[in-house]
Order: C-alpha cells, then sequence, then structure tokens
C-alpha cells in the first residue's frame, strides 16, 4: 500500500504559464485585454467556431449564452439531472425552469427520447451536458431542435476537444459553454469559454459585462473612447488576462495532454475490463471522448460491500476518489422546490449508487497507477462475493 495520499485531480502548471502571469502582472493591464481577446481567438482556432467568449467561469458562460438566447420568466429549458449543480443553477437565475430528461444507461448522457416526452409550448432550450468528456447523441437532440424549434446549448464542460462523428464540440450546437475549473482537461484557475456564432458571441458579451456595450478594454486602451451604453441589465462575467495568461499556454499543450490521459484510460481500462465487478465507462464508435473523468460502475450485486464502503476502502489504501455526480433531482433544493421522487429519473438514480470517479490527471506517474489499479483490485478481491 503507497505510503501517502493520492490527490483525486491536482491541476498541472508549467513554466511558461507562470511566467506569461508574471509577464501580466508587470503590464499596463491585468483585467480583461489583450490576453483575454488572444485566447479567445486562439481558443476559437483550436476548435474551429464561429467565435469565442472568454467568461469567469463556465456556469457563467452557461448563464449569458442561456440569457443571449433570450431564455426568460416562465421559458423552460430540458436538460438533464446526472450533472453538477451549475447546467440547472443558470436556468433558475433567469427565472426558467430546468425540466430533466432522464438518461441513457450507458454513457449516462441525456436520452434524446426523454428530451422529446418533454418537449412542450414553453420549451425554448435544449441543454445537453457531455458527460465526462463522451459526447451525447447530437444528431437526435439537433434533430429535435429542427423540427421543435429550439436553441441548443451545450454544457462541455468536461469535453473539451471531444468529438462527435468527426466535428469537433463547440461547433454543433448554437452556443456550447466550457470550463477552466482547476480539475479541467486545461485550466485557468477558475474560467469559462462560450462558442458560437458570431451574432450570438456578440450579445453574450453585451450579457457577460453589465450589459455595456463596450469593455474597459476598448473604452481605456490607446485608441478607445470613454463612451458606452448600458443595453441590458447584464452580468458580471468577464474573464481577466491574469487568468487568460494561464489559458494561453495550456491551450498550446493540450494535445500532449490528452494523449496522456488516453493513455492512463488505456491502462486502466485494461486493468478492469476483466474483472466482473466493475463495468467500465464506454467510448461509442462515432464519438472520441475527451476522458475529463474515469467513473467506473461497482456490480454491487458481486460485492458484499457498498459504493460509500468501496471509497473508504480506497482511502484506507491512500487513494482518492469521487462520485460524479449526485442527480440533481434527489438534491435537497431540486427535490422540494418540485417535488420529485428518486424514482421520476430511474436511470440517473439507480446508477448514481454504483458510480466511483477514479483518479485521472496529469501529475500521476506509472507508480501512481499501479497503485490504484491495486487498491482497486485488493478491495474486490477482498470483498467480492
Amino acid at each position: 500500500m503507497r505510503r501517502t495520499f493520492l490527490p483525486f485531480s491536482p491541476p498541472f502548471i508549467g513554466e511558461e504559464e507562470i511566467s506569461e502571469v508574471v509577464d501580466t502582472l508587470k503590464s499596463d493591464w491585468i483585467t480583461t485585454g489583450p490576453k483575454v481577446k488572444r485566447f479567445e481567438k486562439e481558443f476559437s482556432a483550436c476548435i474551429g467556431s464561429q467565435a469565442a467568449l472568454a467568461t469567469a467561469s463556465a456556469t457563467d458562460a452557461m448563464l449569458v449564452g442561456l440569457a443571449a438566447l433570450g431564455v426568460e420568466e416562465g421559458d423552460e429549458v430540458i436538460t438533464t439531472p446526472m450533472t453538477f449543480c451549475s447546467t440547472a443553477h443558470v436556468i433558475e437565475h433567469l427565472g426558467a425552469k430546468p425540466v430533466f430528461a432522464d438518461v441513457c444507461r450507458d454513457t449516462l448522457n441525456i436520452d434524446p427520447k426523454k428530451i422529446e416526452e418533454k418537449i412542450n409550448p414553453k420549451t425554448k432550450v435544449i441543454l445537453p451536458v457531455h458527460l465526462y468528456g463522451h459526447p451525447c447523441d447530437m444528431d437526435s437532440i439537433l434533430d429535435l431542435a429542427k423540427v421543435h424549434n429550439l436553441f441548443v446549448l451545450e454544457d462541455a464542460a468536461h469535453a473539451f476537444l471531444a468529438t462527435y462523428k468527426g466535428n469537433t464540440i463547440g461547433t454543433l450546437g448554437d452556443l456550447t459553454a466550457f470550463s477552466f475549473y482547476a480539475t479541467k482537461n486545461i485550466t485557468t484557475g477558475e474560467g469559462g469559454m462560450l462558442t458560437g456564432s458570431a451574432e450570438l458571441i456578440d450579445e453574450a458579451r453585451i450579457w457577460s459585462l453589465h450589459g455595456m456595450s463596450r469593455d474597459a478594454w476598448t473604452r481605456y486602451a490607446e485608441e478607445g473612447s470613454w463612451y458606452y451604453e448600458v443595453v441590458r441589465a447584464g452580468y458580471k462575467s468577464n474573464m481577466s488576462d491574469i487568468k487568460a495568461a494561464i489559458g494561453i499556454h495550456q491551450l498550446k499543450k493540450i494535445n500532449a495532454f490528452q494523449e496522456m490521459r488516453r493513455k492512463i484510460v488505456e491502462r486502466y481500462n485494461a486493468a478492469f475490463v476483466k474483472l466482473d465487478e466493475i463495468t467500465i465507462p464506454p467510448e461509442n464508435e462515432e464519438v472520441q471522448s475527451a476522458w475529463h473523468i474515469y467513473a467506473i460502475r461497482l456490480n454491487l450485486e458481486r460485492l458484499k460491500i457498498d459504493r460509500a464502503q468501496f471509497i473508504e476502502e480506497l482511502k484506507k489504501r491512500n487513494i482518492g476518489s469521487s462520485v460524479h455526480f449526485i442527480p440533481l433531482h434527489i438534491q435537497p433544493y431540486y427535490r422540494d422546490k418540485y417535488n420529485y421522487a428518486p424514482e421520476d429519473y430511474p436511470v440517473a438514480n439507480a446508477e448514481y449508487y454504483r458510480l466511483v470517479s477514479l483518479p485521472i490527471n496529469l501529475r500521476l506517474s506509472e507508480g501512481d497507477l499501479d497503485d490504484v489499479i491495486q487498491a482497486v483490485r485488493d478491495v474486490i478481491t477482498m470483498y467480492r462475493v
């Protein structure tokens, strides 16, 4: 057993990022300015989107994205219960109603058939989540949106550089939100990006900075103008140049980062695929997952312990793990406000109790991977039926 605790997902920051941050701090501009503009341009080019807007978080990216799509009080947005709470919170913040649709049993992504059942005259947007970095069934979702005249805003917080049928996530729906949180495939510490058409990104940009017609860089730069107009009751969602300084260099490394992640996945798959007590995460033929999270599912009927005990046993062996996610319909706020019962979304509810996320990050050494694999095997051997 390893002697020190293995954290679940620490960040991976190099000297290039540090130097760029120092350069920013020594410059005349530390808030939204030239480095944010550069990061937006380079990110957009990386995925092939028309335009991009850097934000303070993926939560903010979704919020200003929904606002740009005209979501307001009385509207409904269909999304998944198997996601982090911010996906639904931003809908609530706009006075709209999040409507959950159950998930597919294989990928745990939102089920298009269940989406269709939820569409009604109040529905305005479909908000799919590419869970763990595995793209949703976008053809079916986009077809539904077209038939019912709905917008699609994708939550791609896990899915930077994932592809669906050869198309990079961020180029399919009307808008797509990405995350650069500390644990994500690239990070700016905190931060996000919204991609889409130039027209929608221009509208979202207004919403992202108090509803003003000009940002600070446009007003205070040498060639700028002091005049501005407030045209929306907007938000404070802009990214700073300090964060963008990190992102610029993280972006340059993304292909190497993704290759490292895939090698970790290959090691895990090879180690666990023949264990009857575990179901390894899928990767369907038409997609390439970003592999942000490696979530195994326990076949509990083959074990003498439950998921919580399994995680505790890993912790005793100094292995950090987690659960992604506790379904939103059983969280007190959404359960109580909308009177949800666990069985209302049976697939999400059942699969939740089987989920365990194992470490997958760029600081894992071969020895670390050996320790994770050995710990999982040890627990299974000790507690198999």
